[in-house]
């Protein structure tokens, strides 16, 4: 791929992913969509999903309603064998009910790269998506290991998170021939992933699939390296960065309505700029 592409990438984070979705709407007020290509990961591809299919407010509507039910979170059922997000009601009930617009998505020009993790050798597969593949590459990246215990599978190979081996994927854009960037985080600025406090524990859990394992154990290092990219990209790379303020109060699992309100209003907020030649963090 040619080099000076335009990238939009978009973390996840779960919940935290409102602040994403706040942008993503303001992108559609404002129409802009001037990018060559977007990569997201877990929530940041089901927000960038919808985005492109021009369903503004979707994904608000599944943050804030569906993926606070306690069908969808449940550690009671999570202590007895089942999931504690269970991804299949999640997507059988939005399918059904507010399904992303598979034909606006066909039909519009920007590819979607979504990040999944190999469950096999625990490394990252950047897939694009089309309108067959979608939501079931959707649900590959959002499939947190352990909290949902099923791995979808994508070309005949089971995935999971596409966080755990490459959660802000800027070093995967610059690779593919970007060099004007645009990053939508779900932290503030100034956030770092520290190492696994219990790496035995995670070996243990995750015995049946160790090269997976070896991955959760890394994530943080990976994690630390983009942000690293980040604050020091290469000289012919001009990177813009839209994260939370440090008032975001949205976790991963945040089912408060008033702070995931909150964390969409800062997103809506930090979406209304005009891209400026010297524009590098806001």
């Amino acid at each position: 791929m040619q080099a000076d592409k335009k990238a939009l990438v978009v973390e996840g984070g779960a919940m935290r992913g409102i602040f994403a979705t706040g942008v993503l709407d303001a992108f559609l007020d404002q129409g802009h969509n001037d990018f060559d290509f977007c990569i997201g990961v877990s929530a940041g591809s089901t927000n960038l999903a919808a985005w492109l299919a021009g369903q503004r407010g979707r994904n608000y509507k599944v943050i804030t309603d569906y993926s606070c039910r306690p069908e969808f979170i449940g550690l009671g059922r999570f202590l007895k064998g089942g999931h504690w997000l269970d991804l299949d009601w999640l997507w059988e009930i939005t399918i059904r009910e507010i399904r992303l617009d598979l034909e606006t998505f066909a039909a519009q020009p920007l590819p979607l790269h979504v990040v999944t993790t190999r469950v096999e050798d625990g490394q990252a597969a950047y897939i694009q998506a089309d309108a067959c593949n979608l939501e079931q590459l959707l649900k590959a990246s959002c499939s947190v290991p352990l909290a949902y215990r099923h791995y979808p599978e994508i070309e005949g190979q089971p995935m999971t998170d596409g966080g755990v081996a490459d959660s802000i994927p800027v070093l995967k854009a610059y690779e593919m021939g970007a060099r004007d960037i645009t990053v939508v985080l779900s932290q503030p600025l100034g956030y770092r992933k520290r190492s696994s406090k219990a790496p035995w524990l995670v070996r243990r859990l995750l015995r049946q699939t160790p090269a997976l394992a070896e991955a959760m154990l890394r994530r943080h290092l990976n994690y630390n390296a983009a942000i690293d990219f980040i604050e020091n990209p290469p000289p012919d790379c001009r990177l813009k960065v839209i994260a939370p303020p440090p008032g975001f109060a949205v976790g991963r699992t945040t089912t408060d309505k008033r702070k995931l309100d909150a964390g969409y209003a800062m997103g809506l907020a930090a979406a209304n700029w005009h891209p400026q030649p010297s524009t590098d963090t806001l």
